[in-house]
C-alpha cells in the first residue's frame, strides 16, 4: 500500500503565499507522475498541476504563472508553491500520486486533503 502525507496548508490573505508538501511512503517500484488537485464547497474536485518523474509540468490555466509544481524524486515529495494567492483558490488541495506497484502494476493514490483558505 501506498500512503501519501500532506502539508503547508492554512490561512493566508490575498497575494500572500503557501506552499504545500505531499511525501509518498510504501512498497512500490517508481511513481510516474505526482500532482495537486482541489475541491471548493459544491464544486467537483479539479486539477491544479501535475509533473512527471523526469520534470515535465502541467498547469490548470487559473494558476499559470502563480504556482508552480516541483518534485524531488529521491525524497518522493511533492510541492506546490503557490503565490499571488487569490480567494478563489481556496479549497481542499488533494495530493495525487500514478503509482507503479511492480513492472506491470499500476494504481493512482490520493492524500487526506489540506485545507487552503485565502481571505482578508
Amino acid at each position: 500500500q501506498v500512503q501519501l502525507v500532506e502539508s503547508g496548508g492554512g490561512l493566508v490573505q490575498p497575494g500572500g503565499s503557501l506552499r504545500l508538501s505531499c511525501a509518498a511512503s510504501g512498497s512500490f517500484f517508481s511513481i510516474p507522475t505526482m500532482g495537486w488537485y482541489r475541491q471548493a464547497p459544491g464544486n467537483e474536485r479539479e486539477l491544479v498541476a501535475t509533473i512527471t518523474s523526469d520534470g515535465t509540468t502541467n498547469y490548470a490555466d487559473s494558476v499559470k504563472g502563480r504556482f508552480t509544481i516541483s518534485r524531488d524524486n529521491a525524497k518522493n515529495t511533492v510541492y506546490l508553491q503557490m503565490n499571488g494567492l487569490k480567494t478563489e483558490d481556496t479549497a481542499v488541495y488533494y495530493c495525487n500520486a500514478r503509482v507503479r506497484l511492480s513492472l506491470f502494476s499500476y494504481n493512482t493514490f490520493w492524500g487526506q486533503g489540506t485545507q487552503v483558505t485565502v481571505s482578508s
